[in-house]
């Protein structure tokens, strides 16, 4: 060993491993370096002879001469990777000084102006993207890197890594793999793809099996689910700069472009691809990036003139596109932000608005005052011609403690029946109740409060004194503006938009805040001179629907087949006013959805 370090042999036979000679040679000198690394106990990338070697072979990788190699490569790297797994010290020994001498300076002089060599990180990222007969290669190549990473939990190691050029590499090979997904790639192709472990092993020849748009998908999913394991098992300080590069080199520069580009396909394959990726997300620096750079960061509440950041707005306003299919991916996406672990999602789209409370009118106190009056009386709602059909048998049990629980639970009560009501018995198309609801949302309701608990909402509504002064008229922000306007057009949508839009707007209920179960879910507040609720939109939708019900012959008969037809039966024949009768139908189950939702979102109610 002594005589191997003195007389440079590692040299001799890395300048052997350049040249390829005689043929074959780099293929040895590989598998020399991965036993000399793996068998010998002692402690050797410290010796400047044999990291300068080391830091040479890594440089060789990737060119032409060595294309046959890539097995012996692997093994190399792998044998690196594991001595740095147990002592990541030897992090400095390994990068490329050079690069790290201008990474480190770079803050002091602007930017280094030298082409950065080729780094170990560089080096086993490119073997995690390759493809091998079994496809073991690749998946070894990333359980390696990850492990560096997991290991490097000091801060001298972590900060080593964090100014190497790893998360430059990261993030170029997310665009490269972006770049491969062809135009024509249909949006539900991308976010119902499964099977996107990063271990999964796939072979070369799996691969060319597949349709160009399955297999292109499937490994950019691949890298976006490695990326959040990077970001949750790395140091802070690492997943901060590999959540910047990502967001500086993907999102602001090649996913933006295509978010504000006027070509359809452009707009519905990036917004398709944004939902798959936040869907793959967990709490991260990068899902905090992602907020801020979709959404913005202002905290005040919207005014109708209103207009930036640009790419909030056109995304809201796409809720409501022309062409359909843009709507649809467009709801999805905010489906998927709303299921964040943020929660400026929830404030910068719902809550900024509400927050005032200015929905409500000013006497509002006062009539509130004689409604609780009115609710310990509420065994007499029985009688209430408006509540004819009585409260459904649902295995609900109202907690009347003591008084106060009880008017909230005849309130409760009364905004149930109120939605279970609405929509006539002569234009209903069935008669089950809102029981085969309560259950998912009651997941729903636990999941939003397990997400919300860490939030600091308030347990009751602010008095109405207090938010934000100044706003004379109530504005429900751009985005429950674009739903309910959505919600208003039931009638006249495709079946598909009108069940994402009432899905959208029941999550959003779910959430345990009281201005949002306040506004969406209480039929009976006072509003101030203007301003709508969810309530009243719905009550304009029946409104409407009972005066085109009568222009229709049959109605009632058309309306059952219509459902027995999204039930799975075959149309025996085709059906008139098929977009009407669908709608009507998603109504009906829209008000058992809210009145699921008022059950399980008041605390004297339980299941």
């Amino acid at each position: 060993m002594e005589y191997l370090l003195q007389h440079k042999i590692l040299e001799t036979l890395c300048t052997l491993a350049k040249a390829e000679y005689p043929p074959g040679m780099r293929q040895q000198v590989l598998v020399f370096f991965s036993r000399l690394l793996s068998k010998v106990q002692r402690p050797l990338l410290h010796y400047i002879s044999v990291h300068r070697p080391v830091q040479k072979l890594i440089a060789l990788g990737g060119d032409t001469v060595g294309a046959a190699a890539h097995k012996e490569e692997l093994q190399f790297l792998l044998s690196i990777c594991s001595k740095l797994e147990k002592e990541p010290s030897l992090l400095c020994h390994v990068l490329e000084s050079e690069n790290l001498r201008d990474a480190l300076s770079e803050e002091a002089v602007g930017s280094s102006k030298k082409k950065p060599k080729p780094s170990l990180f560089k080096a086993v990222l490119r073997l995690c993207l390759s493809q091998s007969q079994t496809g073991r290669l690749a998946v070894r190549a990333r359980e390696a890197l990850l492990g560096v990473l997991r290991a490097a939990q000091q801060e001298g190691p972590a900060h080593l890594i964090a100014q190497s050029d790893l998360s430059q590499q990261v993030a170029q090979r997310l665009c490269e793999l972006h770049s491969e997904i062809p135009l024509s790639t249909h949006p539900c192709d991308i976010t119902a793809a499964d099977d996107t472990d990063w271990r999964t092993e796939v072979s070369s020849e799996e691969y060319n099996a597949m349709p160009p748009e399955v297999a292109t998908v499937r490994r950019f999913l691949c890298w976006v689910e490695f990326c959040n394991c990077l970001l949750k098992e790395s140091h802070e300080m690492i997943a901060v700069t590999i959540a910047d590069s990502i967001a500086d080199g993907y999102l602001k520069v090649i996913l933006q472009e295509e978010l504000l580009h006027v070509s359809e396909l452009r707009i519905l394959r990036s917004t398709a691809l944004l939902s798959a990726l936040l869907q793959r997300l967990g709490p991260s620096p990068l899902t905090h990036r992602l907020v801020s750079y979709l959404l913005g960061e202002d905290r005040a509440p919207e005014k109708r003139s209103d207009h930036v950041p640009q790419l909030r707005t056109q995304l809201i306003q796409r809720c409501n596109h022309l062409s359909d299919e843009i709507s649809l991916a467009t709801l999805r996406l905010f489906e998927e932000i709303l299921q964040l672990p943020e929660e400026m999602c929830m404030y910068s789209l719902v809550l900024r608005n509400l927050e005032s409370r200015s929905y409500l009118s000013a006497g509002h106190e006062e009539s509130r005052g004689q409604d609780s009056e009115a609710f310990e009386g509420a065994d007499e709602l029985e009688e209430d011609p408006y509540f004819t059909d009585g409260f459904p048998d649902t295995g609900l049990r109202l907690n009347n403690g003591n008084q106060h629980r009880g008017t909230e639970s005849a309130g409760t009560e009364q905004s149930v029946r109120s939605f279970l009501s609405l929509v006539p018995e002569e234009m209903k198309s069935s008669d089950s109740g809102f029981d085969t609801y309560l259950q998912d949302a009651l997941v729903q309701y636990r999941s939003c409060c397990e997400r919300a608990s860490s939030w600091g909402w308030p347990p009751s509504p602010q008095p109405l004194n207090t938010g934000h002064p100044g706003q004379e008229e109530f504005y429900e922000g751009l985005f429950l503006q674009v739903l309910l306007d959505r919600l208003g057009s039931i009638l006249d949508q495709p079946y598909e938009v009108n069940l994402q839009v009432t899905s959208l707007l029941t999550r959003i209920a779910l959430f345990p805040h009281p201005h949002i179960q306040e506004y969406l879910l209480n039929p009976f507040i006072s509003l101030a001179p203007g301003a709508r609720t969810l309530f009243s939109v719905l009550v304009r939708v029946v409104a409407d629907l009972a005066q085109r019900s009568q222009r229709v012959s049959d109605f009632r008969e058309m309306l059952l087949l219509v459902r027995r037809q999204l039930m799975g039966e075959p149309a025996v024949h085709p059906l008139g006013h098929e977009t009407l009768c669908k709608g009507v139908v998603v109504l009906e189950e829209f008000c058992k959805e809210l009145a699921a939702a008022a059950c399980v979102a008041h605390h004297p109610l339980s299941i």
